[in-house]
Order: structure tokens, then C-alpha cells, then sequence
């Protein structure tokens, strides 16, 4: 079975996880966590990184830091992955969905405005499949109604839009190393800003609100959170951080694989690449209209199953999820371009790994099936 994704490390892992094992530093003090937050957020061309333990946990932590609560609104995408949803429920607040661009899959910016209520605080743009939001449109709206601005870059690492990287458009950007993700821990996260004060909160609220000064009497004037990353962990990050533009290219050499062998076959979509972005392609996702192609999008994953491929489904949206529901979000309304995704889509193998004799073999797959 080609598996849908799995991690590449083919640098310094091994050395420096040695190193952390063998000096005794595996907790959270160690030498490189800080390297790693370091070396990440330039890669990021933010000032400061804070590293943690999953990516769901640093897109709670940007949220508290900025002291968004109960009773307020924080506006994400309907097709993101839960995580996004329930960050913000972790808070108190309450998300609230605005449906995707039908060629970006991203939030469409033309429908945020209108959810925007006297308890919004924030808009929280999530990169899909690695390739950023029309940020500078973003950032106006933000900027009129005075809002914050949370990057979901869980899937973007080293993308841009403008020439600016991913994370470095907002107060606080958010992102994810889980074992798909190009640059991978296994588990972890990362925020990265250029903000000083909002840099001190995030340190001072992942560290069950101990004092920054290290003061350790035991003493807290807050709830905070143990979301430290350990030594071990940050190990792996900084191997792979330091190999991140080559994973990249990695990637963006795949998808461009994909599109160039499934071009002439009728009914198969990709996600439109905006001109002024550069998407890092984190999976390969396509859309089947079954008018064209001649089967729906859950026969051809039978399909490919039967042939050892291995395959996800996309994003179900935050507007259908019962636990969203439960916790007091309105569900109600029309998301007709989440809905659509959602029904007929699905990644194809994606890791960095894949050869072009791999992508081929999947494609002719695809394309013999046809009807």
C-alpha cells in the first residue's frame, strides 16, 4: 500500500536527538528548544517562536495571549480541519463560519465582512493545503474593524503571498509539525510573531504561568497551560527546519507531477494557485465531478484502494460538526463550496518521498478507470 503521506527525515535527526538523549536534556530546558524556536521563525522572518506541543495548542495559546474569551467571536473558515474550531472553543469564545472560495478552497474574503458582529475579535485565515489566504484583503478588513488576526498555518510552512512568509501577516501565526506535515516532529507546534508583548504572554501562558523572570516559588496570578515542547522533540524540528526549503521544493515538484499527468484526463480539479502565492502543496487534494470523470469521488477511492493506494478524505465542515452544534455555534445557513468540497474530494499520496514513477503509476490508475 503507497501510503497517503508519511514523514521525511533525512537530515540531522538522528545527531541531534543522540545529542539531547545522551546529554540528559529531554524536557523542555534544553538547548534546542530555543534553537528551534529561533531557527524556525527566521525561517518564518518573524522576530520570535514559541514552541509547543501540537499545533491544535498554539493556535489556543495565540488566542489567550491575545485575551480573547468568553463571549466574543473569532471568525475562521467552515472547511478547515476541527482543530481550528475547537481552539477557539477552548477560549470561551465562539467560532463562526464563513464558506470557501470555490478555486482558492480558502475562506472567502468577500463573505467575511458579514459575519462580523460587536463581538468579533479576531479572524483566524487557515493556509489550505498549503497555500496562504488573500491576506493583504484580510488585513483591511481587519484593520477597519479593528480585529485581530490568527494565522492557521498549520499546512503552510514557507509559503507566501506577496513575498511575505506564512505566519509573519498577523499578530500571532500558528503551525503544526504533525507526522504529515513538511516540516515534522511527530507532534508539535509552533507560533511565531514579531510582537514583543504578545511573545512574553504566549512564553508566560505555556508555562503554566510561571513568572518569566524564573521565579519558581510556586506562586501563580493566572490559569495557564503546560504546553511545552521537550528537548527530544525540538531536536527533530531543528533537523528539519534546517532542510525546510528543500522539503518545499519537494512538494511543489509533486503536485506539479500530478497536475502535469491528470491534465488531460475530464473531471479531475486542483486547487487554483493564485499568481502573487506560492503554495507549498502539503497534500495533493483533487475534486472529481462525476459528470465528466464518470464515477463519484468515493467509487475511484474504492478504486485505488483495490490498486494499494492509499487515500484521505477532505475536511468535513465546521457547519456540520454535531460537537460544534452542542457547544452553542450557529450551524444554520448555506455553505454550498465546503459542502461541495467536502463531497468530492479527497488527497492522493503526498509525501515528500513520493518519485515520479510512484506519482505516474497513481495517475495512470486514475485515468484507466475513467468511464
Amino acid at each position: 500500500m503507497i501510503p497517503v503521506c508519511e514523514p521525511f527525515l533525512n537530515g540531522n535527526e538522528l545527531k541531534y536527538v543522540t545529542d539531547a538523549v545522551s546529554s540528559g536534556w529531554i524536557s523542555s530546558a534544553g538547548k534546542y528548544v530555543s534553537e528551534f524556536e529561533k531557527q524556525f521563525a527566521a525561517y518564518c522572518d518573524c522576530k520570535y517562536g514559541v514552541a509547543v506541543c501540537n499545533g491544535t495548542v498554539s493556535l489556543h495559546l495565540a488566542l489567550a495571549a491575545l485575551g480573547i474569551g468568553k463571549g466574543d467571536e473569532v471568525i475562521i473558515p467552515t472547511f478547515t480541519m476541527i482543530a481550528s474550531a475547537f481552539a477557539v472553543c477552548y477560549t470561551g469564545a465562539t467560532p463562526v463560519f464563513v464558506d470557501a472560495d470555490k478555486d482558492t478552497w480558502n475562506i472567502d474574503v468577500t463573505k467575511i465582512e458579514e459575519k462580523i458582529t460587536s463581538k468579533t475579535k479576531a479572524i483566524m485565515p487557515v493556509h489550505i493545503f498549503g497555500q496562504m489566504c488573500e491576506m493583504d484583503k484580510i488585513e483591511a478588513i481587519a484593520k477597519k474593524h479593528n480585529l485581530f488576526i490568527v494565522e492557521d498555518a498549520a499546512e503552510a510552512h514557507g509559503a507566501t503571498y506577496n513575498g511575505k512568509k506564512a505566519g509573519s501577516y498577523s499578530d500571532l501565526g500558528s503551525f503544526s509539525f504533525f507526522a504529515n506535515k513538511n516540516i515534522t516532529t511527530g507532534e508539535g507546534g509552533m507560533l511565531v510573531t514579531n510582537n514583543d508583548e504578545l511573545y512574553n504572554r504566549a512564553r508566560y501562558f505555556k508555562n503554566v504561568c510561571f513568572p518569566l523572570d524564573g521565579n519558581r516559588n510556586y506562586m501563580h496570578q493566572d490559569v495557564g497551560f503546560n504546553y511545552r515542547m521537550s528537548n527530544v522533540i525540538a531536536a527533530i524540528g531543528l533537523a528539519q527546519t534546517e532542510k525546510a526549503d528543500e522539503y518545499k521544493a519537494l512538494r511543489i515538484k509533486n503536485n506539479q507531477l500530478y497536475r502535469k499527468y491528470l491534465a488531460d484526463v475530464p473531471g479531475i480539479i486542483f486547487q487554483k494557485n493564485l499568481p502573487q502565492t506560492e503554495n507549498v502543496c502539503w497534500m495533493n487534494s483533487i475534486v472529481i465531478d462525476p459528470a465528466q470523470y464518470g464515477h463519484t469521488k468515493d467509487e475511484l477511492i474504492a478504486h485505488l484502494k483495490e490498486n494499494g493506494i492509499d487515500t484521505r478524505l477532505l475536511f468535513n465542515g465546521m457547519h456540520r460538526q454535531p460537537s460544534l452544534k452542542n457547544f452553542g455555534c450557529d450551524c444554520s445557513g448555506n455553505y454550498p463550496v465546503s459542502d461541495w468540497l467536502t463531497e468530492n474530494g479527497f488527497y492522493l499520496p503526498s509525501a515528500s518521498c513520493l518519485t515520479e514513477e510512484t506519482i505516474k503509476m497513481i495517475c495512470e490508475v486514475i485515468e484507466k478507470y475513467k468511464a
